[in-house]
């Protein structure tokens, strides 16, 4: 190559580099600045688009020069400037605004905000609002959907309606729901019109989406080649298991001493576990509840040998016994240290009357006045804990009392003062139910217990209309409970894949002995059960919930995780170091749903995530992410190999190290065809939501920055380095801090919309 063409690559790679480190450098500002300044100062600033558009120059010249001529590849760099040029059209020509209704009123302008200034221009047609409403679950107050009926007066009148996920379109003018005003009278929509950067965007993804399954499936494309290159076959690698079989350490049951707490027999309260509860937004049964209680308290879902529904009704039963009883677990930290508390307090050891009554009392206010340092974290949370405590033994948090009028069903405690349109025998029932079971439980009348939670099963039954979950859902939820899935499978996983990898590595460095066959598809076997066990884990939840169980980030981590195994099992046959990595990975992904700051309860989904296309873009994206963490393993791996061998980075590409570059690429382009993919149908989703298919939030911003980072990873041809199988893994290990950054970094660090996932 000439020193004009070095030179011109050279600027090709520095605006490269330089746009994903002033995407990234943006979401930390808007951090910082807020979203406004953000979008007013980089986003939308001149600059901004005019190095976008000359990365894309710079490339057009390189792709052009270099002579690519296989179709598939210049169709898919063709999607990529089609969809800049939709961007820049929509960044020129949209219209975006706002408009404020209410009832009975029609409206005929719409506000649009520039910079600070907010102006007011007119529709080419008028809008009334009919009616708002809020579409509840049935029997609870958690929200389905937000719906406005509205009239369009334009020479004649139409009836529409606008709600979350279904848009009004009219003369090319589209209106989403946005908010609605506290007394139900008055909506607001999102205004958005844009004729020209949505077709011309859209056509770019649809281009994205044919060229890169033509590159995969080209007999003649790189992904093919490398499925015929020698490498693959010395990546067979034969691997043996030398693992004792995992078990659990049991808990210890309640030895019938005096500091044992008072129960209902386990039979009782199993009984009482099977009634329904009006809990975290959903009617589900009371099990559920006293599991999610008692893990809150303990960490653990029983306590010395106690089911959770019998430490549930050993506090609302025998609440003074039970305020002795050291179930609450403390976390080291400066709490715990200051106070000088043990590992497991009562309740009542943080009530002293030498203290002052509550000692945590002073440190919450501090907490509720700003204090946000690890001390008062620790304390915000071991109140949240004894405020939970606190509802139940008060009975405020069992709404188990359902009463229907007119198909409306509430759900009440024993607490709460009954409806007008509840009759008196029922609400002194309601009121006094859980004393009598109190009373024969106290007097160890068990078979008068039993007696009573029949009584308020049958009372559910006849008043809890429509909103009592099915039998099958019911069954499904019990079972769930009962089995502590991502727990097994995160210990099974993570034991085999980390002696598998081990024994790999061995054998790759010429310190291990050649295994059976027997060994391998023991393994084979094992994966599959896991696979199994995981699948019949997101069967339960779909069927519990109603709703594809990826919602959240639990359950997207237990998605990615049965996106590795399946895989990872998919691939053995040909691969059997993908075991070993399939194994590693899942039970990692396994581990952070089981530890980290993620919820695994169950709840109904906001309503703007209540869309198909909202499961179609998750599972794109943690496919990718999954095959992704494939790469990174076969990097790790590479480099281990590399170190116990004592080769270098100029190391001959021959070997384990070259080997895994193959299999790492062989993940490594569907990863970045399902990631793309991904990103688009995310895109689509939040025109059809919310009226702009990209929106710079931090979470858009570096899924992009992850697609652009490892897109350098198919790109040898045109950084030779990437050929030498070290340094292509070094990238590779490093390239996975922006899948880091995009799933927990967002999350944790910088928030936004997509906080949530």
């Amino acid at each position: 190559m000439t020193t004009s063409g070095i030179s011109f690559t050279a600027y090709l790679k520095f605006l490269y580099v330089l746009t994903i480190i002033c995407m990234g450098a943006a979401t930390f500002v808007e951090k910082s600045h807020g979203t406004h300044f953000t979008a007013e100062n980089i986003y939308g600033a001149w600059w901004f688009t005019a190095l976008w558009a000359l990365l894309t120059a710079f490339a057009a010249v390189h792709f052009i020069r270099r002579r690519v001529r296989r179709a598939s590849t210049v169709l898919l760099h063709l999607s990529f400037v089609i969809i800049l040029a939709g961007a820049l059209l929509t960044h020129l020509t949209a219209t975006r605004g706002m408009i404020h209704l209410r009832q009975g009123e029609t409206v005929v302008t719409y506000l649009v905000q520039d910079g600070d200034d907010v102006s007011e221009r007119q529709l080419p047609f008028g809008i009334r609002l009919d009616r708002f409403e809020v579409a509840y679950h049935e029997g609870t107050t958690s929200a389905a959907d937000y719906i406005s009926h509205i009239t369009v007066t334009d020479g004649d009148t139409r009836s529409a309606v606008v709600s979350m996920n279904r848009i009004c379109s009219h003369r090319g003018v589209r209106l989403y729901q946005s908010d609605y005003d506290p007394d139900m009278q008055g909506s607001i929509l999102a205004l958005n019109a844009d004729p020209w950067g949505i077709p011309v965007t859209y056509l770019g993804y649809a281009l994205l989406f044919i060229s890169f399954l033509w590159s995969l499936a080209d007999p003649s494309g790189t992904f093919r080649r490398l499925l015929r290159s020698p490498a693959v076959r010395e990546s067979v690698l034969v691997m043996t298991i030398l693992m004792a079989p995992a078990g659990f350490i049991p808990a210890s049951g309640a030895d019938g001493g005096e500091r044992t707490p008072p129960v209902l027999p386990k039979e009782t309260a199993e009984d009482f576990g099977r009634l329904y509860v009006l809990h975290n937004g959903r009617i589900c049964p009371v099990q559920t509840l006293a599991v999610d209680f008692t893990r809150k308290l303990c960490g653990k879902t029983s306590y010395e040998g106690l089911t959770a529904e019998q430490v549930l009704t050993g506090f609302i039963l025998w609440r003074d016994r039970w305020f002795d009883e050291p179930i609450i677990k403390m976390k080291n930290g400066p709490l715990r240290e200051t106070l000088m508390l043990p590992e497991y307090c009562s309740v009542n050891t943080f009530f002293n009357r030498d203290m002052g009554g509550y000692i945590l009392g002073p440190y919450v206010q501090e907490t509720m006045a700003g204090a946000s340092d690890k001390f008062h974290k620790d304390v915000a949370a071991v109140d949240d804990r004894l405020m939970m405590i606190m509802e139940v033994t008060r009975g405020t948090l069992l709404k188990i009392f359902p009463y229907t009028v007119d198909a409306a069903t509430t759900w009440n405690a024993p607490t709460d003062k009954p409806a007008a349109t509840v009759p008196t025998p029922d609400a002194l029932y309601i009121a006094g139910a859980i004393p009598l079971l109190a009373e024969a439980a106290g007097g160890g009348n068990t078979e008068r217990a039993a007696m009573l939670i029949g009584k308020m099963k049958r009372y559910q039954e006849k008043n809890g209309g429509m909103s009592l979950p099915s039998s099958l859902q019911t069954k499904a939820e019990r079972i769930y409970n009962a089995v502590p899935f991502a727990t097994i499978l995160f210990m099974v996983n993570l034991t085999f894949g980390v002696v598998m990898l081990t024994v790999a590595i061995r054998r790759m460095t010429g310190c291990g002995r050649k295994t059976k066959g027997a060994a391998f598809r023991l393994c084979c076997a094992v994966m599959a059960l896991s696979l199994a066990a995981l699948t019949v884990c997101e069967a339960l939840r779909w069927i519990i919930s109603g709703t594809i169980p990826m919602s959240n980030g639990y359950e997207t981590m237990l998605f990615v995780a049965w996106v590795v195994m399946a895989v990872s099992l998919a691939a053995a046959r040909r691969f059997r170091i993908a075991l070993a990595f399939g194994f590693l990975m899942s039970g990692f992904f396994l581990l952070v749903s089981h530890i980290g700051q993620m919820d695994p309860n169950i709840s109904h989904v906001m309503p703007v995530l209540n869309s198909p296309l909202l499961s179609l873009h998750v599972s794109a994206i943690m496919f990718s992410f999954a095959l992704l963490a494939m790469t990174f393993i076969c990097g790790v791996t590479a480099l281990v190999v590399a170190a116990a061998t004592r080769k270098t980075i100029g190391s001959s590409r021959t070997g384990a190290p070259e080997a895994l570059r193959v299999l790492s690429l062989l993940f490594l382009h569907p990863a970045l065809a399902t990631l793309a993919v991904g990103i688009f149908i995310g895109a689509v989703w939040a025109n059809v939501s919310w009226g702009t298919y990209w929106g710079w939030d931090p979470k858009e911003v570096w899924a992009l920055i992850t697609m652009m980072v490892y897109a350098v990873g198919v790109h040898a041809g045109s950084l030779p380095s990437l050929r030498r199988p070290l340094t292509y893994h070094i990238f590779m290990t490093a390239a996975f801090l922006t899948v880091l950054m995009t799933y927990f970094g967002v999350n944790y660090v910088l928030g936004g919309m997509h906080s949530y996932a």
